[in-house]
């Protein structure tokens, strides 16, 4: 979830609350690398992969998530540990076709925001998506 009517969607579904990862992948206080951050920025898709960890997750496709899906086993740490020193070499080294480049499906909506403008521009957003389908319910009866 990334922005306001997403927020507003999943509240109208029925969950009690919505969660931000990827919202905040860009802000100036994350602790994300430039070649992270660029990824995020860019338009690759994300998909869920065991590869990096063992763990099903989502990042942003590159060659070792492609080359490594399919074989990859439900083994959460031992992958991890397996993986662990080619993934700090790939960060050191700036590497982002080996890199685990964790990131939602809507990735290439975050900003290059302050965190509390994120907050902010995200709860507007949300009411007012969430004012216009009242609107809409009440007109329509």
């Amino acid at each position: 979830i990334v922005d306001g009517p997403a927020v507003a969607a999943v509240l109208a579904a029925g969950a009690a609350a919505a969660q931000l990862g990827t919202a905040f992948l860009r802000c100036p206080e994350a602790g994300s690398s430039p070649m992270h951050r660029a990824a995020v920025a860019g338009a690759a898709p994300t998909a869920l992969t065991r590869s990096f960890t063992g763990k099903r997750a989502r990042g942003v496709a590159n060659d070792f998530l492609r080359q490594h899906d399919a074989a990859a086993p439900i083994g959460y740490p031992q992958v991890l540990h397996l993986t662990r020193p080619l993934l700090a070499a790939a960060r050191r080294d700036g590497d982002a076709s080996v890199a685990n480049l964790w990131a939602g499906q809507a990735h290439p909506l975050a900003r290059d925001l302050p965190a509390a403008e994120v907050v902010t521009e995200v709860s507007a957003g949300a009411r007012a998506a969430l004012a216009a389908v009242l609107e809409r319910s009440t007109r329509w009866g």
